[in-house]
This record gives C-alpha cells, sequence and structure tokens, in this order.
C-alpha cells in the first residue's frame, strides 16, 4: 500500500509542535529548580532546524540535572546546569561545560536552556489497528458485553480497518515521536479475519521509520490461540519476523487454561522467541495463569528473562503476603509486567512489584480505536498518573515516576548523581519546556524536539 499521506501529516504534526512550543531559559547555568522558571521565545533573527542529517555535531544549551538539593535528608529541589553535547554517528560521544571551547568545524545546534529527558518507550501498544488518522468515532457501549463480544464485533472491523492500517499506523508513529517516544513494541493482530496482512502492513510501517522509530512486534492472537485456531500462523508470524510470542486470556477465552498456555510457551521454544501475553482475567482464573506462568518459567530456562505479562490484574487480587511471594518469584525468573497504570479498584501494586525487583513498564495499549478513544501515545502522561496515584507528588518522587516512561532510564540514581547522559549513550531524547524532571512529570511540557540514534524526528532546535 503506498503512503501518500504521511508527509504531510508529520510535516503538520512538526508545524503544530513549532506553534505549541515555549522555549525556555531556566535561570543560568548551575541554576535550581526551585527558582522561578523563565519562558522566553527563540531570539529574534535566528534561523531553526527542523531536519538535522548531519551524523557529528554539537548540540549546545542543553540543561542537564546536576543533583538533589537537601533541606536536611529530604530532598526539595533539583540542581541544573548548561552543558553541549556532542553527538556522533548515533551516540553521544562527549559532554562539554556550557563555557568549554569547542572544536571548529562541527555543526551547532542551540536548545536554549531547554532540559533533556531520556526517550520515552511505548511498551505495549497496536499499533496496527486504530481510529487515529480518520474521522471521529466512539467504541460501541461495552455495557454488559465480555471479551468475546468485542471479539465478534472486531471481526467486522477488521476489513474495514485493514485499507489503510499502514498509513494509520504511520501517523500513530507520528504522534509518538511528538510525545518524546522513539521506542515501541507493539502488539499485531494474527486471527482468521487478517490472516497475516495486519502484519504484512505494520512492517511496511516500521521500515519506512527504520531510521527514526525502534519497534518489536508481538505477534497476538486477538481472538483466541486455541479459540480461533492460529498456531499455524502464529508459526508464520514469527518466521516473517515477529519478535514475541502474544496470548489472550487462556481460561475466559480459550476456554482451557493449561492447553493455552502450554500452546503459547511452546511456540516461544521451538522458535527461540519470548512471550508476552494480554492476561485481563481476575479472580481465581487469572491467579491460576499467573502460578502456571511462573511454574513454567522455573522449569524452562530458555524462557529466563523473556516472558512479559500485559496487565496482569489478577495482581490487584491477591494478599500482601501472596503478592510478596509471586513478586520474588517473578523477579528471580525475570518476568516483567507491562502495565498501562490503570485507574480503578483495586489499584495494581506497581510499586511493590518493583520493590521485590520486577521490572515494570507502561505503554499506551489503545489510541482512538474501538477499544477506547482515551489513548493519547504520551508516556510522559503515564508517569504523572503513576504519580498521582501511587503518592508522588514530592520532587524525589516526581523524579522517580519518570522512570516507567523511559524503560528505567533516569537523569539523577536515588543518591541525586547523575546516571544519564554519559558519553557513549545512544542519543535518544527528547527536549522540553522545564526545570526538572520532576516539574517535567507534574506538567506536562510539550515536547520542543525528539532525537533517535542522533537525528532530529520531531520538532525543531535553534540553529547557529
Amino acid at each position: 500500500m503506498e503512503n501518500q499521506q504521511q508527509p504531510s501529516h508529520r510535516a503538520f504534526l512538526s508545524q503544530t509542535g513549532k506553534l505549541d512550543t515555549a522555549w525556555a531559559v531556566v535561570g543560568t547555568a548551575g541554576s535550581s529548580a526551585m527558582a522561578a522558571t523563565v519562558r522566553t521565545s527563540r531570539p529574534a533573527g535566528e534561523a531553526g532546524a527542523s531536519t538535522l542529517s548531519d551524523r557529528h555535531y554539537h548540540l549546545s544549551g542543553v540543561r542537564l540535572e546536576e543533583g538533589f538539593e537537601y533541606d536536611g535528608e529530604t530532598v526539595i529541589g533539583t540542581r541544573t546546569a548548561l552543558y553541549t553535547l556532542e553527538i556522533k554517528d548515533g551516540k553521544i560521544a562527549a559532554l562539554h561545560a556550557a563555557q568549554a571551547e569547542l572544536a571548529d568545524g562541527l555543526p551547532r545546534y542551540q536548545a536554549h536552556g531547554l532540559l533533556l529527558l531520556p526517550a520515552m518507550r511505548d511498551m505495549h501498544i497496536h499499533l496496527d489497528k486504530t481510529f487515529y488518522g480518520g474521522p471521529w468515532q466512539a467504541p460501541h457501549a461495552r455495557h454488559g458485553e465480555t471479551i468475546m463480544d468485542m471479539i465478534a464485533l472486531e471481526q467486522k472491523l477488521l476489513p474495514k480497518l485493514l485499507p489503510t492500517s499502514q498509513q494509520r499506523a504511520e501517523g500513530l508513529i507520528a504522534l509518538l515521536q511528538s510525545k518524546g517516544s522513539t521506542v515501541a513494541r507493539s502488539h499485531c493482530n494474527i486471527d482468521p479475519v487478517s490472516g497475516l496482512k495486519s502484519l504484512e502492513h505494520l512492517q511496511r510501517a516500521l521500515e519506512n521509520h527504520r531510521s527514526d522509530f525502534a519497534c518489536e512486534i508481538v505477534a497476538f492472537p486477538q481472538h483466541g490461540l486455541l479459540h480461533s485456531k492460529v498456531d499455524g500462523l502464529m508459526r508464520e508470524a514469527i518466521g516473517m519476523g515477529a519478535h514475541h510470542v502474544g496470548g489472550l486470556d487462556p481460561t475466559n477465552v480459550d476456554g482451557a487454561m493449561e492447553k493455552s498456555l502450554d500452546a503459547m510457551f511452546q511456540i516461544a521454544l521451538d522458535t527461540g522467541k519470548g512471550v508476552d501475553i494480554h492476561l485481563h482475567e481476575t479472580g481465581p482464573a487469572g491467579v491460576a495463569a499467573l502460578n502456571y506462568m511462573v511454574d513454567t518459567v522455573e522449569g524452562n530456562a530458555a524462557l529466563k528473562g523473556k516472558v512479559t505479562i500485559s496487565h496482569a490484574f489478577a495482581l490487584a487480587t491477591l494478599s500482601p503476603q501472596a503478592l510478596a511471594e509471586t513478586a520474588a518469584r517473578f523477579a528471580a525468573q525475570g518476568i516483567t509486567i507491562a502495565s498501562t497504570v490503570p485507574i480503578g479498584s483495586p489499584m495494581m501494586p506497581l510499586p511493590q512489584l518493583s520493590e521485590k525487583g520486577v521490572f515494570v513498564m507502561t505503554g499506551t495499549d489503545s489510541v482512538i480505536d474501538h477499544w477506547s478513544p482515551f489513548g493519547s501515545g504520551d508516556m510522559l502522561e503515564k508517569a504523572n498518573r503513576y504519580a498521582q496515584l501511587y503518592g508522588g507528588s514530592d520532587e524525589f518522587h516526581l523524579s522517580r515516576s519518570l522512570s516507567i516512561a523511559t524503560g528505567g532510564v533516569l537523569p539523577l540514581d536515588d543518591g541525586g548523581k547523575r546516571s544519564w547522559p554519559k558519553a557513549g549513550d545512544d542519543a535518544a531524547f527528547t527536549l522540553v519546556p522545564a526545570c526538572c524532571s520532576a516539574e517535567a512529570v507534574a506538567r506536562l511540557p510539550v515536547r520542543a524536539a525528539t532525537f533517535h540514534q542522533g537525528r532530529l524526528v520531531y520538532g525543531s532546535v535553534g540553529q547557529a
């Protein structure tokens, strides 16, 4: 399918970003987040760069976090300073103090005091099926409907979505980039209605963005691995390049928990791939599935560190002791949790999982589709929600909440020492008008520019 709409769509997003972005200068080098933030515009007459193809260049006026400020043992602020980043071949080659003499001859760009944040990671999204980019369409009423009812609805919708699925996937990629995300994990339908077409279209979309966006694909049996009899299609999808084996509610959809999970794990073992299963089930069925999966990983060394459980709502129903025991087993086997940081009761025990060493990541899930109209594609918004739900309103905890959106990458470690960026790191980051990561999480500033492998993929920077 030819993509004739995407260039204009990306140009529109870029222009929107330029209009909405307020360039920031936060005090002087070495300023504190305690000081008032001063908003300014780009200097009059200065040229801006919305494309940047150089493989070796300087980016000056970048605000980096230096450390925490304390009142006794309490973190009350964040110290920052201005730096020049030297970017070479997709990496941060060096960090230079703001006033350091720089080698002549390299192109030089200007961030004007904007704060550097790690690039965001959307680790649970469905790029292959969305209403985004088309006319508004609210989902059907869900009252009284089961997941099987939703599957039946989707079987009718897929033929209408497929003709434009590549263009809309590329539109979502542009949206994610405009929100500071350059890495994703996308689940992709493998079902009797679309066959392998959804995968083919998604792969074409990702191929068009191979230099500015990185994405893993999960072969996802949305209509049930056993229920829709797609074991063969799933194996073909892995052969076509899908990176992970997906699964879905083995009791409520497939009606045979052990048989369904065994089939999913067998594909993974046969192909050497990892697993990322949607587990929405709560109550005894969900708990039984969690226990069966960790039992399986404990019995198969080849699966250790290669299993993600998405949603995992059953964890919210466990007693504190059972949760601690389950979390310890997950951590020991490298089982990760992908959560959308849902609102509601019971609350997902995400901090408790992290405390036990379980890696927790987040994602958009649906972006304006037949499941939900609320997805924004903004991982920083997920960090904001995490902070609100789990009591992170102070400087320290706001800054820690950023971790869920960046795959664990934080500018400062818990002791206030800079851990990112450093020489040798990937040049993957976003620039925002904020004085520190705590303010960024709390106030959700616009993303002024997004970089992937040293390339400017969204927004603009000043040009010396």
